[in-house]
């Protein structure tokens, strides 16, 4: 069994698609747009080019994502996306890319558990842990 996340953006999808793509070199499996939608019912006018689904394949890990009702009022509450980085370097530009244009929750740092971790919630309010797992005693 496979929990996957599946994230409304409100209408910002697309540009959220585009952001991870840039920061997190996510790679778009499939993407429908409401017009595609066989029950023409279903799309609100002015929402045909809005995105009824998309999966992102990040890393290994499917993302799925959506526009949702498109009223432009994205919520992530209660939740993080976490994220390994293979090192600090690469912890530092993952964080500071999903950082552009969000809020810094918790500065990428060493910690007792992490050599490099950090919290940060990116532009469209989605929240994000960084974190290079340490290494195993031999």
């Amino acid at each position: 069994m496979q929990v996957q996340s599946y994230l409304f953006f409100d209408g910002r999808c697309e540009e959220a698609i585009e952001f991870y793509k840039k920061t997190l070199g996510a790679e778009v499996g499939m993407l429908m747009r409401w017009k595609d939608s066989p029950e023409k019912s279903m799309c609100a006018p002015g929402n045909e080019d809005k995105v009824m689904h998309a999966s992102l394949k990040i890393g290994d890990t499917r993302v799925m994502a959506s526009d949702g009702r498109n009223t432009g009022n994205p919520k992530f509450d209660g939740f993080a996306l976490s994220v390994d980085a293979k090192d600090a370097a690469d912890a530092d530009r993952l964080f500071n890319g999903l950082s552009a244009g969000g809020k810094i929750i918790m500065s990428l740092d060493k910690t007792f558990f992490s050599p490099r971790f950090g919290m940060t919630q990116d532009k469209f309010g989605v929240n994000w842990m960084v974190i290079v797992e340490p290494a195993e005693d031999k």
